[in-house]
């Protein structure tokens, strides 16, 4: 599974051909979560609260670029990088 980003400890990953709803999934210090590109909602699994937080303002900021990723992803293109929080401005 491509990590697509990395920040504070968390990676973020993305299947290629993955069930829908459109998601990521997020591991961080042995948690594991997936969370919604739409809205970022918590689909399945756990993460510490402060991270999950992180995530979520993350996908916010990142939604298109997440979406284009996705589109990558079920068509079994290469995915793309996308910048950290750590890197936002």
């Amino acid at each position: 599974m491509p990590t697509i980003a990395a920040f504070f400890g968390i990676l973020i990953r993305m299947y290629h051909r993955d069930h829908g709803p459109p998601h990521i999934h997020a591991i961080y210090q042995g948690f594991e979560a997936l969370i919604a590109l739409e809205d970022g909602r918590l689909l399945q699994g756990k993460l510490p609260p402060k991270a999950l937080k992180l995530v979520q303002d993350w996908v916010a900021v990142h939604s298109g670029e997440l979406a284009e990723n996705w589109k990558r992803a079920e068509a079994l293109l290469p995915l793309e990088q996308i910048p950290g929080a750590d890197q936002d401005d």
